[in-house]
């Protein structure tokens, strides 16, 4: 049993439940879900102490709010495990190997993150007993799409819900909201899955697995293992990747509740209890009676924003989640149609030239590239970064007919520059940006991008690498990236 597999004590405690009171509890990092957090506990009574290795004006400052509650901080040590404490609620990002999670585990000291402790929290809906049920996604890419495409066809079905977790709304605020969700969709990172023990959603989706976060993680096996998680305990439904054979793996592995069933998704024509594509029309094969010889229509593809190949693929994710749950096949077409996706993801910019200009900065890794560069060609693509310890082998490889040129930016270029010259030889390579970062880098390196495409062609923003190396966030490349094709185009 692992540190997280640990159990406090506590037996599912809320707002009118006083086991926190007096409890000692330790929240790790000062961010966003550690805010939250600590101010949740303290709520509840719990004597509080936020810990964070970091300092500085911005950090001090969210410390002095919380101080002004009454909580405890530390800043410049997150390392030390203060005396007396019973259990410590980490952020997500805080990788398993922290020393302080270390002198937890020698303490007996369990550690949950925000999910697990806003799982404790829920409260029984009014006249059901029972709380909000969870339907929960998690994947290598694609989550934050798939889980709101699922809230908004829940919505289109008359559902009070939220689009919680990793995205959007805090899953903490939505189980503690003063007028309750009927259901949830909740997207979950691995971090958070790591974290969360008892969590046992009413029907799951596994999205995809690819090598990420494998510097967090330790190792393929353990980022697979975390992400399986999400399948424990589910009633319904446990959703994979018809595509990804990695994704059935974690659901033969899973413990679920006796008649929970195994429904695949995929962009060919279904076979019985699974969701796919027949003649442009999204189909369901599994929630229908007999199966075997019967199909619902959901909607068409042409009512999926943006219609690409992977987005298709979530939105049949999105369907299998909401049918699971009960939801009508016109909620499902109505809520597809209502569906905007956020900026940042395969969004097009502009069109320079008769040159179309696509900004998918949030395909922070390569599997995510991969599905953006699958959509287009030729393309002028626009890739580098932080690497987080990925190789670029495959993505280039599966890539390269596709290439027009390749425009390299970022810390680990050098990188995928090796790999193009295994894969991809005869693709012309630039290097841009060298040294510089911000509004200033990216206004050359869409200027070269330029400079190499041809009418008809599109130029590409997908880095595959995290941004920090070079702008504040992923975001603020998009925007950045948006605002240098708009100059180009003299706007």
């Amino acid at each position: 049993m692992t540190d997280s597999d640990s159990d406090s004590g506590l037996t599912g405690p809320n707002p009118a439940n006083p086991d926190f009171d007096g409890l000692p509890v330790v929240v790790a990092g000062l961010g966003v879900s550690g805010i939250s957090a600590a101010r949740v506990l303290h709520g509840l009574g719990a004597r509080v102490t936020v810990v964070d290795g970091g300092s500085g004006p911005g950090l001090a400052a969210r410390a002095a709010e919380l101080e002004a509650l009454g909580v405890t901080v530390r800043l410049g040590d997150g390392a030390s495990l203060p005396e007396g404490t019973e259990l410590i609620v980490t952020s997500p990002g805080w990788a398993p190997d922290s020393p302080l999670f270390a002198a937890a585990g020698a303490a007996g000291v369990p550690v949950w993150g925000d999910v697990e402790l806003a799982w404790r929290l829920r409260k029984p809906l009014p006249g059901t007993g029972e709380p909000a049920p969870w339907l929960a996604v998690t994947g290598t890419n694609g989550k934050t799409t798939t889980v709101q495409m699922l809230a908004s066809i829940l919505t289109a079905a008359g559902e009070r819900t939220a689009a919680v977790g990793n995205v959007g709304v805090s899953v903490l605020d939505a189980v503690l909201a003063e007028e309750p969700y009927d259901v949830l969709a909740v997207e979950l990172s691995s971090y958070q899955l790591h974290w969360a023990p008892s969590l046992r959603p009413y029907s799951a989706a596994v999205l995809n697995l690819a090598p990420d976060h494998l510097d967090w993680h330790g190792s393929m096996e353990a980022y697979a293992a975390d992400k399986g998680r999400i399948y424990e305990g589910n009633v319904v439904a446990c959703v994979y990747n018809l595509a990804d054979p990695a994704t059935e793996a974690l659901v033969r592995e899973a413990d679920v509740e006796e008649g929970c069933r195994a429904i695949g998704f995929g962009l060919g024509a279904p076979g019985p209890s699974n969701f796919g594509v027949v003649d442009g029309l999204l189909v369901d094969r599994a929630f229908v009676e007999d199966r075997a010889k019967n199909a619902a229509e959901l909607g068409a593809v042409a009512d999926v924003n943006p219609p690409a190949p992977h987005n298709i693929a979530n939105a049949l994710a999105a369907a299998a989640l909401a049918r699971a749950y009960g939801v009508e096949p016109k909620a499902v077409r109505e809520g597809l149609r209502a569906f905007r996706p956020d900026a940042h993801r395969i969004a097009e910019v502009g069109v320079v030239r008769e040159v179309t200009y696509i900004d998918d900065s949030k395909a922070t890794n390569t599997h995510a590239a991969a599905a953006s560069l699958a959509a287009y060609r030729p393309i002028v693509w626009i890739a580098g970064g932080l690497a987080k310890g990925a190789t670029f082998d495959d993505l280039v490889q599966g890539a390269a007919e596709r290439l027009r040129a390749v425009v390299l930016i970022g810390e680990d270029r050098g990188l995928i520059r090796e790999a193009l010259e295994r894969h991809a030889p005869d693709v012309p390579v630039i290097d841009a940006a060298e040294g510089q970062t911000g509004a200033v880098a990216m206004a050359e390196v869409v200027r070269t991008a330029a400079s190499l495409a041809r009418s008809g062609d599109t130029v590409l923003l997908a880095p595959a690498c995290a941004s920090m190396d070079m702008f504040t966030n992923y975001g603020e490349r998009g925007d950045l990236f948006a605002a240098s094709v708009r100059e180009l185009a003299g706007e």
